[in-house]
Formats: structure tokens, C-alpha cells, sequence
């Protein structure tokens, strides 16, 4: 369903529930184009938001309670403030959790009624839950009056999915929604949250997602083994360099002569990070330049470090971007999100986009006996007013 046709079907089911005008907000989705496990070692990541956006209807009410309806689920939920807890249903929490943050951190709330619908796919790695608490934070901000900065929405909305969906997640996801910008990627440093808009001009030019439709039980098991690995490889270097605390300050040259000659594996996950951070910095100066094909060589080299030195790719994910490789039409791909499944992200000419959704659909089926779906996408606006409502 496309921006129009939501807006005007949750206006629909907000006023056959509710009735009322309400606010609608929407808050986008995003992709990361390169920069992929870096930030939990104080790296670099590189996301954009997109044109696939969750978007909720809501409105002050008169009392306590909170009324949540999700026109997806075809699911209602009836909470109050003062008996705010986690629901059974994992949508409502990404809500309730916003809600439980604001009332920690002493911002006054009262009850609401909010119906939520969306076009971006659920479990494809685009970020549908941070949208939903973006959406929920910018919203009852603005309604309530709160004034609170877009960088407070952000740890408000991580906080509220590690404390009320019980995911770990960074602040990446989270920061996109929030500061995305149309034909714009965003360089953020995981570390300070000190970020820079680089421009993402793609005239001619499409993301392109392809979803393995598979998720390899490895995922979240590995994911904790690497954090270890490079945490072993910080303390090998810092042994010997005291004022290194993570691999965001670790060289080449030190991997070379503290964890290379003591384990090779850990050299290898750590050598991959330290590369992928260099690949992203110098990949922002080809955007500056508008040199999308020297970030496209960069996408493919960051899949090669993520297959064969970090591990967390699959036959699935290396089949798809192997079988682009020598395609004209495509000028990057890599495997994007934390691996074992899910999503490549694609850099692809807009008349070559047809042929190769169709090749790839059938040799992948061919191949792996699974069924292949893509998303085309691109650059949007972060999280954003749609319709005004009175907040008095």
C-alpha cells in the first residue's frame, strides 16, 4: 500500500474505532548501505531512511487508559498509565515501551488512543519496530507538549525495545528513523552520536533488497561470539597500547604484531572491523565525490569480509550476491544485518532492474528450493507530521 492509500485507510479505522481527528505520524524504515557490525565496537555505520515508513493515527483522551488497535494484526490492546506493563503482543509493546520511558524519565502523559499501520515488511531487517517507537516518542511528544530533542527520542526508543521487547539493540535503527534525510545517507559514530548527512544522490538508480526468507538458528548465538572475539582482540592490543578501549581504536599495524601471531581467528574478526570502518570513511568521500560505483566495489568487499573473515553470512546470502557480481546492472551488494539469513541490499540500474528480479527469482528457487522477495526502496525524510490535530 502506498503513503496515500495508508494515510487515508488509518484516518478510516481511527474513525470507526474512535472516532475524533487525530494526529498521524509516519517514521520510516531504514537500510544500512555499509558499516555492518561496527557498531557495537564504536565504529561507523551508515544508514538511510526510506520510503517504507510505519505510520500511526492517535489522540489524546480524557482519562487514563491507553487504547492500541494495529490494523495488521487485526489486534486490540487496553492498558492504563497506572498499570503500565508488557503485553503478550509483541506490537503493543514497542508502544508501551515508549510510554513506560517517558514516565521514568518524568515527562507527564496521560491515556491515548493510537491505531498503527504500515508498508515496511516485518522481519525483512528494515527496522519495523524502531520505526513503530519512533513514531510512538515524535508523537506523544507532540501531543503532550513534552519538548523533547530527537536525540533523547532516539536512546528513549532503544531504551523502550531493550526494556519492553527484551532486544539489545544500538542506536543505529533508531537514529535513521528519527534523522533520516531524502537523498542523504547518514555517517554516525556509534561512539559519540556525533553525525554527518552525506549526500546519496542515486539518479538512475535503485535499492534493492533481496530476502532470503530464511533466518539460520546461528544468528543469535554467533552474533554473542563475535562480540566476544573482538572484546578478546581489544584486550590483546591494549595490553601493550593502554589507551586503546575498543576496535574503533585499533590499527592494522597492532592487529598485525598482538593478535596475529596469538589467534588467528580472533585476527580475522577483528581484521574485518578495523577494514570495514576504513571502507565506510572512504566510502563517504566517494559520495561526496558522487562516485557511486567506488561504493558499490566497497559493498562487495564488505560482503567478502563478512563471509569469509567475520562468518556470519550463509549459502543463501553468498548465492545472491555472487550471482551479481558480474552483472553490469548492479554496482554493489552485500548481505546487510547482523547475518544467517535475511536481506542483500542491492545498488542497481533502474533498466536493469526487471531482468534481474526475474533471473535472480528463478535460479535462486532453482538453487535453494526457496521462494525469493525483493523490495525496491528508496531515500526519504525521517519520522514527520502528516496531519495536524489540535494538541490543547
Amino acid at each position: 500500500m502506498e503513503k496515500n492509500d495508508l494515510i487515508s485507510n488509518i484516518s478510516r479505522v481511527y474513525e470507526e474505532r474512535f472516532g475524533g481527528l487525530p494526529l498521524i505520524v509516519r517514521s520510516p524504515g531504514r537500510v544500512n548501505i555499509i558499516g555492518e557490525h561496527t557498531d557495537y565496537n564504536e565504529g561507523f555505520v551508515l544508514p538511510a531512511a526510506i520510503d517504507k515508513a510505519i505510520y500511526i493515527a492517535v489522540e489524546k483522551r480524557g482519562d487514563e487508559e491507553i487504547q492500541l488497535y494495529s490494523q495488521e494484526f487485526g489486534e486490540h490492546h487496553q492498558v492504563t498509565i497506572v498499570e503500565l506493563a508488557r503485553s503478550q503482543k509483541q506490537w503493543a509493546n514497542y508502544i508501551l515501551g515508549v510510554a513506560d520511558q517517558l514516565i521514568k524519565r518524568g515527562y507527564k502523559i496521560g491515556g491515548f488512543n493510537l491505531v498503527v499501520d504500515g508498508n515496511v515488511p516485518i522481519g525483512a531487517g528494515l527496522s519495523s519496530s524502531a520505526a513503530l517507537e519512533c513514531a510512538t516518542a515524535f508523537a506523544l511528544n507532540h501531543l503532550f507538549q513534552l519538548g523533547i530533542p530527537r536525540k533523547e527520542m532516539v536512546t528513549i526508543a532503544q531504551k523502550a525495545e531493550h526494556e519492553y521487547a527484551g532486544v539489545m539493540v544500538g542506536v543505529m535503527d533508531m537514529f535513521a528513523s528519527l534523522f533520516g534525510k531524502k537523498d542523504h545517507a547518514i555517517r554516525l559514530d556509534c561512539r559519540t552520536l556525533d553525525f554527518e548527512y552525506v549526500p546519496l544522490k542515486l539518479e538512475g538508480i535503485k535499492i534493492v533488497l533481496f530476502n532470503t526468507n530464511v533466518k539460520h538458528s546461528l544468528a543469535s548465538s554467533e552474533y554473542n561470539t563475535r562480540r566476544l572475539e573482538c572484546e578478546k582482540g581489544v584486550g590483546m592490543v591494549k595490553k601493550h597500547h593502554s589507551q586503546v578501549n575498543s576496535l574503533r581504536d585499533v590499527t592494522m599495524q597492532m592487529l598485525n604484531d598482538f593478535v596475529a601471531p596469538a589467534d588467528r581467528q580472533v585476527y580475522r574478526r577483528c581484521k574485518y572491523v578495523v577494514e570495514e570502518n576504513e571502507r565506510l570513511l572512504t566510502g563517504c568521500e566517494d559520495l561526496k565525490n558522487g562516485n557511486i560505483e567506488a561504493l558499490g566495489h566497497k559493498m562487495f568487499a564488505t560482503h567478502e569480509g563478512l563471509s569469509k573473515e567475520y562468518e556470519v553470512s550463509c549459502k543463501e546470502l553468498d548465492f545472491l550476491v555472487d550471482a551479481t557480481k558480474n552483472n553490469s546492472g548492479v554496482l554493489g551488494a552485500r548481505m546487510m544485518g547482523g547475518g544467517f539469513g535475511g536481506c542483500t541490499i542491492n545498488l542497481v540500474k533502474e533498466d536493469a532492474l526487471n531482468g534481474l528480479i526475474e533471473e535472480l527469482s528463478q535460479s535462486y528457487t532453482r538453487q535453494m528450493q526457496l521462494e525469493l522477495t525483493h523490495y525496491v526502496a528508496q531515500t526519504e525524510d525521517g519520522t514527520s507530521i502528516v496531519t495536524m490535530q489540535k494538541t490543547s
